[in-house]
């Protein structure tokens, strides 16, 4: 159980974004402590990307509430927010095809002390060692691809981190290897909101979930009552 009297490190509140006239958002509230790996679950179109990119500053025209640290971040620009210690790792990943392995490991710069060392990314990422220098970002696998574009966040010195779809599309190894990789940082302190369609992958990482529909939190769950809760979650998920 959460301590009521504990400060989140992220709380969202009444939080609308529109995409020019689309009202995507309708009041979502949730909030992340520190050290937690929080889970939004919902289908395709609930509001789940869209809810990270807000947290980040991309979504342009948003209202409502968003701190971090107390700090409120609402009418933030996206650097502003970056340089508080929050990372977006996008579903789209945002490889630069130009670049190899370790210039794109390189090039977000420090935004706060804490950024892990390329050594301990390539301790989580083995593969990426094995393709240092050789490798046009977008020749990698898909699942190599995942792996440099979270290692890439490693580096900024963030300690938020917003994790969207990590494991669409990629084969179950990978999935299994993203699954250890997000229970380390974990256990090294990093706190992630992560998008998840497959919740039962997000079962083997997440503390609590967040269950979104058409732009709203319709249900939230702790880990604990996953198992009790399965067959309101195929409805929800439509699995």
């Amino acid at each position: 159980m959460l301590d009521a009297t504990r400060t989140p490190l992220l709380a969202v509140e009444n939080l609308q974004a529109w995409y020019g006239e689309s009202h995507i958002l309708h009041g979502v509230d949730f909030e992340v402590h520190a050290g937690e790996v929080v889970t939004l679950l919902g289908r395709n179109g609930a509001g789940k990307t869209t809810t990270l990119k807000s947290v980040m500053g991309i979504v342009g025209n948003r209202t409502g509430s968003i701190r971090f640290e107390g700090k409120e971040t609402i009418n933030l620009p996206s650097n502003h927010i970056a340089r508080l210690g929050i990372a977006f790792c996008p579903e789209e990943r945002g490889i630069f095809a130009s670049l190899d392995v370790k210039e794109n490991l390189l090039l977000p710069p420090e935004v706060k002390p804490g950024g892990l060392p390329l050594e301990q990314i390539f301790e989580l990422f083995p593969n990426l060692r094995e393709r240092l220098g050789s490798s046009q970002g977008t020749k990698l696998s898909g699942g190599e691809q995942q792996m440099l574009a979270i290692g890439r966040i490693l580096r900024t010195g963030a300690r938020l981190l917003l994790l969207d779809e990590p494991t669409e599309g990629l084969a179950p190894v990978i999935i299994q290897q993203i699954g250890r990789t997000i229970r380390t940082l974990k256990q090294q302190g990093f706190t992630i909101l992560l998008v998840e369609q497959n919740f039962r992958f997000a079962s083997t990482v997440a503390d609590r979930y967040y269950v979104m529909e058409h732009g709203r939190i319709i249900d939230r769950l702790a880990n604990s009552e996953l198992e009790s809760k399965l067959d309101k979650l195929h409805e929800y998920l439509g699995v």
